[in-house]
């Protein structure tokens, strides 16, 4: 269980979601389709549901493609927490947002794969969190012409090395959305 003391929740963390970022996105549908049924299963049983959005000098804020996708939609009672680099963590408030909620478990879902989504799987994990991959809620760009795996490969690839992902007192894994759950950990 989580290494961070007194934090029993899960929370549903959904990572640049965005217009421009999902513009080409490997079975982008599908993937849109799987992060709304588990906004869906986190609002009932009660988990926060964090919304990340990135911003670049290629991603300008208030733009278009800066927005998240019309398939989603976050409540005003949401966290929406801003970044400018991969790791959600990384200069970022989600840390006291998710303490604010005594969340120690983080389910990941978003994009890109190959980016955001690993930087923050891995923050999550070594600032002591139990880190779940979503593995059919997160999508990636065709990014073979600068030598990067096929979309398909990369996001297998992601969800095989992170089911077997391990670090002392914490837990890591995979799950899909339909098999997703938010339930408090019991102490």
């Amino acid at each position: 269980m989580t290494t961070l003391p007194d934090r029993p929740n899960s929370a549903l963390l959904i990572i640049d979601v965005q217009n421009q970022v999902m513009e080409g996105a490997h079975n982008r549908d599908e993937v849109l389709a799987n992060i709304n049924i588990l906004v869906d299963k986190a609002r009932a049983e009660g988990a926060p549901v964090v919304w990340v959005q990135h911003s670049s000098d290629e991603l300008k804020t208030g733009s278009e493609g800066w927005e998240y996708v019309p398939e989603l939609v976050r409540r005003d009672t949401e966290p929406l927490v801003h970044k400018r680099y991969g790791d959600s963590f990384e200069a970022t408030e989600l840390e006291d947002v998710l303490a604010g909620h005594s969340v120690g478990r983080l389910l990941v879902t978003g994009a890109q794969t190959d980016w955001c989504v690993r930087s923050t799987l891995h923050g999550g994990l070594v600032r002591g969190y139990d880190v779940t991959l979503v593995s059919d809620a997160h999508a990636t760009e065709d990014l073979t012409e600068y030598g990067a795996p096929k979309p398909a490969e990369v996001i297998a690839h992601t969800n095989l090395y992170w089911q077997y992902q391990t670090a002392p007192g914490r837990t890591a894994g995979t799950v899909s959305a339909s098999e997703a759950t938010f339930a408090a950990a019991e102490n």
